[in-house]
């Protein structure tokens, strides 16, 4: 079993965050009757965990002292909570199938008599999840409860959760966890285990949990498999994680943005998807320095910046873009990919349009330049096409099919940036007969571009475009 399944914490006091402790022993030692609890917080924090502890307390019946408020976890009550299968401790989960039905049927047997606990306890999690339906059947139970059932809701969307729901509720809001917190909670399992490890090695994986207790012991469970029978060091998370070649690719990364040198950092993720880098921990990485630099921008810390604020927060949306992305990219380096291409061409309008157009020579874009593609084509934007140069025609049929594809490109731009990214690493071939067929350099873009939103952003920017109907078809690149 893992880690994080196999030392869930059993009482109150092996909670491992401290507000929450000191709130639920706070609650049990006023004796008060509560019958609704909401439990908030990002996930991998314990609401879970906190909740069958709660569903313990009230109806643990092996305590030998009265005023004791942990949960004996010998009882029969409380074991069969421990193993899931109390009869009375119903846990539904709201994000599965939206828990009308659920719902509905709590609301018909919640007046029965426990089979065996003092209390019925339901659990709900991920209660926001709920459809309009489901919070309104569970509000009646809620503003007239029985007096032997008790709700505990946990989300990690409050705000989602209606007003007069939360309302009728006692609140306990998990924070994220600090350092200290999550040594705590690895210390009880290496002493558990019979780990040998240093207190510099626990707060290195600390610092990697992003404050849940969940990744830190998963994290931990990782490194024991990495380390095998050798005591875990500070240098050995380093090593595992490669620390040190993160922050050194960190700032290559902002140097990349400093210069706009777009074919370093395509080359960069390339190299960190070479070596299993995990995207979404280095952009965490890449956002948190830029974090730094707005507060250094803000005057808030000491400390030089060459980036203005609004470059700052540009870099900010194209990051997070890239962060959300890359929780579902088929090719994880893809999303940070595109975030360097935009931010290049970003930089590069933003200098051209501050300058004043005239008739010079355009420059050689063959080799390199803020315009190179992921599939090494490079090619200008039309709107950029210098005054008494080709000009382009907006009829699809009209012109070169590759033309017309680019101001495609441009039009989608100015609705989806992101998206436009995507359409830049595909081809297009020539208009036959009402048709546009583009070419997707890998089954992402593919399904990228097939996205209902997408195709109908891309419909309604060749309606625009043109003055006849065309179909689009998108088409997987072969591979010889």
């Amino acid at each position: 079993m893992v880690f994080y399944r196999k030392y869930r914490p059993q009482k109150i006091s092996e909670l491992d965050n401290e507000v929450v402790r000191e709130n639920l022993t706070t609650i049990f030692s006023s004796k008060n009757s509560i019958h609704a609890f909401l439990f908030t917080g990002p996930k991998g924090l314990g609401k879970t965990s906190a909740a069958r502890i709660v569903a313990k307390v009230i109806n643990c019946t092996g305590r030998k002292n009265k005023n004791d408020l942990e949960p004996c976890n010998k009882c029969e009550q409380c074991v069969s909570i421990t193993n899931g299968n109390n009869l009375d401790i119903t846990e539904i989960d709201g994000a599965s199938n939206r828990g009308i039905d659920e719902i509905r049927d709590l609301k018909e047997k919640i007046n029965l008599a426990p089979f065996k606990a003092q209390k019925k306890v339901y659990i709900i999690d991920e209660v926001h999840m709920l459809t309009t339906e489901a919070f309104n059947a569970l509000l009646k139970t809620l503003e007239e409860p029985p007096n032997h059932a008790v709700f505990i809701l946990c989300t990690t969307e409050s705000q989602k959760v209606p007003a007069t729901i939360a309302s009728r509720c006692f609140r306990v809001n998990f924070t994220k966890a600090t350092n200290e917190e999550l040594v705590r909670s690895m210390q009880r399992i290496v002493s558990k285990e019979g780990i040998r490890t240093d207190k510099e090695a626990l707060l290195q994986m600390a610092a990697l949990s992003d404050g849940s207790f969940r990744d830190a012991a998963k994290i931990l469970e990782e490194i024991v498999s990495y380390a095998g029978k050798k005591t875990l060091t500070k240098d050995l998370v380093s090593e595992k994680y490669n620390i040190v070649g993160i922050e050194k690719s960190v700032e290559e990364m902002f140097d990349v943005f400093y210069k706009n040198d777009i074919k370093k950092g395509i080359n960069l993720c390339h190299m960190l998807e070479k070596q299993g880098t995990d995207f979404k921990f280095f952009i965490e990485k890449l956002i948190d320095r830029l974090h730094v630099l707005l507060l250094i921008k803000a005057g808030v810390i000491e400390g030089e910046t060459q980036f203005s604020l609004n470059q700052i927060r540009q870099l900010f949306e194209l990051l997070s873009t890239a962060y959300q992305g890359s929780k579902f990219a088929v090719l994880p380096q893809i999303p940070l990919e595109l975030a360097v291409i935009e931010w290049g061409e970003n930089d590069v309008e933003a200098e051209r349009n501050s300058q004043p157009q005239t008739n010079a020579q355009q420059p050689d874009y063959s080799s390199s330049g803020p315009h190179a593609l992921l599939n090494g084509k490079r090619q200008l934007d039309d709107e950029k096409t210098p005054i008494g140069s080709k000009q382009i025609s907006n009829s699809p049929s009209g012109g070169n099919a590759s033309d017309f594809f680019i101001k495609l490109i441009n039009e989608v731009k100015s609705q989806n940036k992101l998206f436009a990214g995507v359409l830049r690493s595909c081809s297009a071939g020539d208009v036959k007969n009402g048709r546009l067929v583009i070419t997707a350099s890998s089954k992402f873009h593919k399904e990228k571009i097939e996205e209902e939103k997408n195709m109908k952003l891309l419909e309604d920017s060749v309606k625009k475009l043109s003055a006849e109907k065309v179909s689009i078809e998108v088409r997987l690149k072969e591979v010889n």
